[in-house]
């Protein structure tokens, strides 16, 4: 009777321990995924030759770590600059992103779409002072 006991009660405390572990590791994948993703494309966007280079550069960089780090359907890259045009030298670059993170089995209050956690990243790099100013 006692192996039975104590059976019963390592599925209830482990099962719900093992679900909140697997929850807190997806939610750290995305934060993690989404802060090298906008490190990488800021430094990707400014050490690019020119404007139009610049925005293919960083895209193409955070869909690489972004896909290195399993993140699926964030919301767009967001790039801001503080000068104009952005590559001036010693202008201050920030690049935003967002995702939402589905926690598996349990709903929505008052719908059956998963909860989800809203995880989101910037990064702020600075255009090298000793640059060539190009547009």
């Amino acid at each position: 009777m006692s192996r039975v006991n104590l059976v019963l009660l390592a599925v209830v405390l482990l099962v719900p321990f093992v679900y909140a572990v697997l929850c807190v590791f997806a939610v750290e994948r995305a934060a993690y995924g989404l802060a090298a993703a906008t490190r990488e494309a800021g430094r990707a966007f400014v050490t690019a030759p020119d404007g139009a280079t610049a925005q293919e550069r960083a895209r193409a960089a955070t869909a690489l770590v972004l896909d290195d780090h399993g993140v699926v359907e964030p919301a767009p890259l967001r790039i801001t600059c503080d000068a104009s045009p952005c590559l001036t030298p010693g202008a201050r670059v920030v690049v935003q992103m967002s995702t939402a993170v589905r926690l598996p089995l349990i709903p929505r209050l008052g719908t059956r779409e998963p909860a989800s956690v809203r995880i989101s990243a910037s990064h702020v790099e600075v255009v090298d002072a000793f640059r060539e100013a190009r547009p």
